[in-house]
């Protein structure tokens, strides 16, 4: 467990000055844009999250699952993701500009979508793939310091965006493509000079049908996340997505603690549910016993510190204090289920996983397109907990249900061995 420590606590730190540099970076930008300006940005950059996860189609995911157990297997892997998460960003870019005509309010210039679009489902993908080689690896030191690289260069962004006169959200969408270019073309460098070159092979990789799996369930955890953003802003307004949106961002800030838990255990899923889905299912359990425990605390924070925000994003900001507190709760909601989630994924059973939460993100679209038009932003923190809530007990059902049918599995083998002898 040495190395997992010491990879938690590089993920952790990362997450640390990450969220403080992030913190910066959101009050600049929420000063330069106000409310409206914030959530039309927010609001387009919910629709390319929706996409972003088939920019790849999972070959991320399937890297490291490889080379977590076969570090031979590098080479193919890495240049089979480069070529998949290149060619799948560009084709989505275009799905994006066609999408963005009916999902979002037409008051939202094409240019803002395409330059968010070209970001986040190009280089933040090529970033993300430059991220999981060296994760595949445990060495999570260098994925810590391109999830900081990133943030640090937006920052740099918004405050450069503080110097131009009435800053739009179409000239922040130019600094925000930069400033995620330059750190993903670094990321890109740092594999190939500290691991190695790409192997373009003709592999269509491990298990194709697995990657599509990955690829899906990250839309649909997209969806569940953040869907409810692009709809306040398409069917109430963009204020509402601007308050829901901001008071979102926190709750994500102070989530940073277990993320970095979950990407520094991530490799050691696979390595346990390769034993089976019982050992994946124990190792799941301690670290969300823990992220739970961490998240009541987080939440009462946020609780206690809500009143204040409005003071320092900007009092067109006042009803975000308001959301944030009703969103607090969702911290232990998602620490109950994400490591059942990758529970699933390091033993196996991607697919199962991928239904369940493809489920629950139909079932949170059903539920916004009731509850938005009538009570807006509310409506949206109400379907936000309630699928939460639903994701934990069917994942961790789930699990229960698996690890009950694995250990009758290995009763009947046993006794069929006594037979025999």
């Amino acid at each position: 467990m040495t190395s997992m420590r010491r990879n938690s606590a590089w993920m952790l730190a990362s997450r640390a000055s990450r969220s403080l540099v992030a913190a910066l970076y959101f009050t600049l930008l929420a000063r330069s844009l106000g409310v409206t300006g914030y959530g039309a940005f927010s609001s387009v950059c919910a629709m390319a999250g929706i996409l972003a996860p088939f920019a790849g189609l999972g070959t991320g995911n399937l890297l490291i699952q490889e080379v977590a157990r076969n570090r031979q297997a590098f080479a193919d892997r890495w240049g089979h993701c480069l070529a998949v998460t290149l060619a799948s960003g560009v084709l989505l870019t275009c799905g994006a500009l066609v999408l963005s005509r009916y999902l979002l309010p037409k008051s939202i210039p094409v240019t803002l979508v395409l330059l968010i679009a070209i970001a986040d489902l190009i280089f933040v993908r090529l970033l993300d793939a430059a991220a999981m080689a060296f994760q595949s690896l445990e060495q999570l030191h260098m994925t810590a310091w391109f999830s900081f690289a990133l943030t640090f260069c937006r920052m740099v962004a918004a405050t450069l965006l503080l110097e131009v006169n009435h800053s739009t959200p179409r000239q922040w969408s130019l600094f925000y493509l930069l400033s995620t270019a330059l750190p993903a073309l670094v990321a890109l460098g740092c594999v190939t000079r500290w691991i190695g070159p790409p192997r373009w092979s003709q592999s269509s990789g491990p298990d194709l049908l697995l990657g599509i799996y990955f690829s899906i369930s990250q839309s649909a955890q997209t969806i569940y996340n953040d869907i409810d953003k692009t709809m306040l802003a398409r069917i109430v307004s963009l204020w509402a997505a601007g308050v829901y949106g901001a008071a979102y961002r926190i709750v994500d800030a102070a989530f940073s603690p277990v993320n970095a838990a979950m990407a520094a255990a991530y490799a050691r899923f696979f390595q346990t549910g390769a034993r089976g889905v019982r050992h994946a299912a124990a190792f799941g359990r301690r670290m969300g016993l823990r992220a739970v425990l961490f998240s009541f605390v987080a939440s009462a924070a946020l609780w206690i510190a809500a009143p204040f925000v409005p003071r320092v994003i900007g009092g067109q900001f006042a009803e975000c204090s308001i959301a944030l507190r009703l969103l607090s709760p969702l911290l232990v909601l998602r620490s109950a289920h994400v490591f059942a989630a990758d529970t699933l994924t390091g033993a196996g059973f991607q697919g199962t996983r991928t239904a369940i939460q493809v489920g629950v993100a139909l079932l949170n679209i059903a539920l916004n397109l009731l509850v938005l038009p009538r009570y807006g932003w509310r409506g949206a923190v109400g379907t936000t907990l309630a699928c939460d809530g639903a994701l934990a007990l069917l994942l961790w059902a789930t699990v229960a249900t698996l690890c009950a049918r694995e250990r009758r599995g290995e009763q009947t083998m046993l006794q069929d061995v006594v037979v025999q002898a």
